[in-house]
């Protein structure tokens, strides 16, 4: 990473329906954009989902990615919380080596992060720990000389703390594209679209 590049935390509103998410990617392949992670899921809205981006670059590159990902049709609203107070939490799943032998030292391990053993095998165990990416890195670090087997992690989700719901103040009322809140284009009255002029008033 450059020296004037870091890792931006951007959450997107967009519409819950096939083929968003591959539309939201091919924009990133497209544009050359780096994303360290991708996470989504239902939101509080029926219909809507949000997705959290961490995308690597200056800020230059995270503008350029915020006003294509503003392009898209399927996206309501998209914000840079980077700067805001935030909570931001992972989740990962960890298969780590844990004969008889080393089992112990391993829980104590697990314990000391307040991490969560979900399964137990004969020669290893499955760890769940929750936590900001450093706390996950550190954990990956202390189990690996045990022998890692199989890691996932779901991506960083973010929400900015207190009142806020993570859009900018511009962004209140309607949403991005002439969109409602509720995630669908607002509709002008029937006439107006149709370009038909008023109906002649009646003549005696």
């Amino acid at each position: 990473m450059a020296a004037a590049d870091r890792l931006h935390t951007l959450v997107a509103l967009v519409e819950d329906k096939p083929g968003v998410l591959t539309r939201i990617a091919s924009m990133f392949r497209r544009r050359g954009f780096n994303i360290a992670s991708l996470a989504v899921g239902r939101s509080e809205k029926p219909g809507l989902s949000r997705m959290t981006f961490v995308v690597e670059g200056d800020e230059h590159t995270v503008t350029q990615v915020t006003k294509q990902l503003d392009k898209l049709i399927d996206v309501i609203n998209v914000t840079d919380i980077t700067n805001e107070e935030m909570v931001a939490r992972e989740l990962a799943l960890i298969k780590v080596n844990a004969n008889t032998a080393t089992r112990g030292e391993v829980i104590q391990i697990v314990h000391l992060f307040r991490a969560n053993i979900v399964d137990v095998g004969a020669q290893s165990v499955v760890i769940e720990i929750t936590g900001e990416e450093d706390k996950i890195n550190a954990l990956h670090d202390l189990l690996e000389p045990f022998g890692i087997i199989e890691m996932l992690r779901t991506g960083l989700v973010a929400m900015v703390r207190g009142q806020s719901n993570g859009r900018s103040s511009d962004g209140a009322g309607t949403g991005y594209h002439g969109r409602a809140q509720n995630g669908h284009k607002a509709e002008s009255d029937a006439s107006s679209m149709s370009g038909a002029a008023p109906a002649p008033a009646d003549q005696d």
